[in-house]
């Protein structure tokens, strides 16, 4: 856990909060229409954790998360932005992990030509999409762990 924690006034924890309960409402409610309309057809639970795998796939690699949060805490970054801002990331890994994201539509490298020419990489509209959506549940996360708290 990082520390400190981050310390939040009560109003905005609690706001926090119930922005985190709509958006497990939001969920159970797209689960219960998911749920109908598989038990329809060919489609099984054993159908529905594979596609949940498959959607699912990028976050589970080493670096993918840190980066990812990286982009979008942080905004653009340049390739060695990015290396001092993850500290023990291997040049060779963040190439590999970079061109991974880029090809999973989640990142883009914008080339601004020069001279010099400069190489840039940020989010795209998928992955800030993506980004929005984690960000209720690692606020979740993060107030179970206890990184984050009220007065």
């Amino acid at each position: 856990m990082p520390e400190p924690p981050l310390t939040l006034p009560e109003d905005v924890l609690s706001d926090v909060v119930g922005h985190i309960e709509k958006t497990i409402d939001n969920g159970t409610h797209i689960r219960n229409v998911l749920a109908e309309h598989s038990s329809k057809g060919p489609w099984s639970t054993d159908w529905e954790v594979e596609a949940a795998v498959e959607a699912l796939h990028v976050f589970g690699s080493r670096w993918t998360i840190e980066l990812l949060s990286t982009l979008y805490i942080a905004g653009p970054r340049r390739f060695n932005q990015l290396k001092n801002l993850l500290a023990g990331i291997s040049s060779r890994t963040l190439s590999d992990k970079l061109r991974f994201l880029v090809e999973e539509g989640l990142v883009i490298r914008q080339v601004d030509e020069g001279p010099p020419v400069r190489v840039k990489y940020l989010l795209s509209e998928h992955g800030i999409t993506c980004g929005r959506l984690l960000s209720p549940l690692v606020a979740h996360l993060k107030i179970c762990n206890g990184s984050l708290k009220t007065k």
